[in-house]
């Protein structure tokens, strides 16, 4: 399928675009009520009316704002893909296994278009299903997937199609900003910050998906193959996540003229296509430090068009209902884009170049033993395995006797060469607690 190909299974222009909508959550549901309240301006922009005739999900008791009875519901989702009376399956159930997967597999096998918002489906399989989308003609359309409201996929694979992308990433996860902020105005640490955040609804009951990288690393998979026309496996992106940072993390990334973000790196070397999600220290003075709360950041370096940057809410139930129907809207229009921007055969693999392989400076947080030799030891280590220190803070101890905070800030150097130093610094027996060690980037 190439970019701009007819709807194969669509119905004849005008004529109502018929959904078969699979997981009615927050973004279900509010898709659903944006259908609705949106009825006259979605049908002058798509052409035709889009409507919702059939739904999937567990409960159908449960209240969700807007009114579905004249659906017909399936209690299996995978028959959306064979019901007559859907043209397009919306799959809003999530997870890169399980039902989701088994209905958009169906869906395309039955020349069923497919919209998703499932970043970890596209993430995991998304190579295996561009191929099976092109084998069918069938379109498969993901926006939602990646940073919610923010159009990131388009912005990407259409807007930037014409240059040659240099490097992309982020802020790709509004829980895990949202947490850094909330740290950073008010003093307070990880876990009393989770622990608001999930009673405000930013944060899942398990919040490992969020707080440990995972769906940054996601998002930041898809986003490396689209800019750079290559699979990029999801087990090959570096993933680390906040739970370790602590509140002096904060103030003294303040102190050094720096605020902490969790981000998404990619780009592409001649040694291979660089990716990971890492805690990370951004000078206060950049635009990507300005990002707080809840929103989202997207940033893309182009060989042509320079560095350009796109914000907004990556989450919610109306940042990713509206991205969901700008990809309806487009199908409705039969010019839905290829799936990676290239045909299947073009998705050639590349190297990927492990983190072991990233120059640049770092921060790097002790606990220590109020003594004397323990900065010659720490510095003797360093010397040791090639890092140069640029600067150091100590804080006095908060009470006789008590270990001390030591802040080491380094020169450029090589990852391997500082994550062996931070393993010999570790095992010496005046170092109390585990190293904290947040790279320094300028995005």
């Amino acid at each position: 399928m190439t970019s701009g190909a007819s709807l194969s299974a669509s119905p004849a222009a005008g004529q109502p675009l018929r959904l078969g909508v699979a997981g009615l959550g927050t973004v279900g549901a509010g898709l659903a009520i944006l259908l609705r309240d949106n009825a006259e301006l979605i049908t002058a922009r798509a052409g035709r009316p889009i409507v919702i005739t059939a739904v999937a999900a567990r409960d159908r008791t449960r209240d969700r704002g807007v009114d579905l009875g004249a659906c017909r519901w399936h209690d299996d989702a995978a028959e959306l893909a064979t019901d007559p009376d859907v043209d397009v399956v919306v799959e809003l159930i999530g997870g890169a296994e399980g039902k989701a997967r088994e209905l958009v597999e169906a869906a395309l096998a039955n020349r069923k278009p497919v919209v998703t918002a499932n970043k970890a489906l596209v993430a995991v399989h998304g190579e295996a299903l561009g191929r099976l989308s092109e084998k069918q003609s069938t379109p498969l359309l993901y926006e939602a997937a990646v940073a919610g409201g923010i159009p990131a996929i388009k912005t990407v694979r259409e807007g930037l199609a014409a240059d040659r992308l240099l490097r992309i990433g982020g802020i790709l996860n509004g829980t895990c900003n949202y947490i850094l902020t909330a740290m950073r105005e008010t003093g307070r640490d990880f876990a009393d910050v989770l622990a608001e955040a999930q009673a405000l609804g930013y944060a899942e009951a398990d919040p490992s998906t969020d707080v440990d990288g995972v769906d940054a690393a996601h998002k930041l998979a898809i986003l490396a193959s689209l800019a750079f026309g290559r699979p990029v496996q999801f087990d090959s992106v570096h993933v680390e996540g906040i739970r370790q940072i602590g509140a002096l993390d904060l103030s003294a990334a303040k102190a050094l003229g720096y605020r902490i973000k969790l981000l998404g790196l990619t780009r592409q070397t001649e040694r291979g296509i660089e990716a990971r999600v890492s805690p990370c220290l951004v000078p206060h003075t950049s635009p990507i430090a300005q990002v707080d709360g809840v929103f989202n950041a997207v940033i893309a370096e182009g060989a042509f068009v320079g560095r350009l940057m796109v914000e907004g809410r990556g989450a919610g139930a109306g940042p990713t209902a509206s991205a969901v129907a700008a990809d309806l809207i487009d199908l409705a229009r039969g010019k839905p884009a290829s799936v990676w921007g290239v045909s299947a055969a073009e998705l050639e693999p590349v190297r990927s170049r492990p983190i072991s392989e990233r120059e640049g400076a770092f921060y790097l947080r002790l606990s220590v033993a109020d003594r004397a030799g323990v900065l010659a030891d720490i510095t003797a280590i360093l010397r040791d395995c090639g890092v140069s220190l640029n600067s150091m803070v100590q804080h006095p101890a908060v009470e006789a006797g008590a270990d001390v905070p030591l802040i080491l800030v380094t020169h450029p150097t090589r990852e391997a060469g500082m994550q062996d130093a931070t393993t010999r610094i570790a095992a010496l027996p005046v170092v109390s607690e585990t190293p904290i060690l947040i790279r320094i980037e300028t995005i």
